[in-house]
């Protein structure tokens, strides 16, 4: 598989998704105590951040297949995570929520994530090469925007 030329748009790419992944990673092995599978980690982040939610929205969010999100759901409902109710708009379907559980699951998972970050930033970098960083964030962040 041939590189893209440094400096373009193409290697750019490139070395921002292998960064991302691998810090995606490294913060997991901080955080991930009870196990968790990264579609499972996901799917209870996203109903944190977004609140209560139905499958086939998880799904749609997430891309995948709305029986990917089932199993996910099957599971974290068992270790008591998230829990299920019937849409009071449609008895068909439910609505999936965090328990207290999942909410401070994810909130600790966010915290000695973002702490090993920050320790190995602090470490690792200097106070310029941290400037970078920042400066580098506000980029993609522009980047995400929609």
């Amino acid at each position: 598989m041939s590189q893209p030329p440094v400096g373009t748009a193409a290697s750019t790419a490139r070395a921002v998704r292998i960064g991302v992944g691998r810090l995606r990673r490294r913060m997991r092995e901080h955080y991930d105590r009870d196990q968790l599978t990264a579609s499972q980690i996901a799917l209870l982040g996203r109903l944190d951040r977004g609140g209560p939610s139905t499958a086939a929205a998880l799904a749609a969010a997430e891309g995948v297949r709305p029986q990917s999100v089932a199993m996910s759901i099957a599971a974290l409902e068992e270790r008591r995570m998230v829990e299920r109710r019937p849409d009071p708009s449609d008895g068909r379907r439910q609505i999936v929520s965090a328990t207290d559980l999942g909410r401070r699951f994810t909130a600790d998972a966010r915290s000695a994530g973002e702490d090993w970050l920050a320790g190995a930033l602090a470490d690792r970098l200097s106070a310029d090469e941290l400037r970078t960083v920042d400066e580098a964030m506000r980029l993609l962040e522009r980047v995400t925007e929609r």
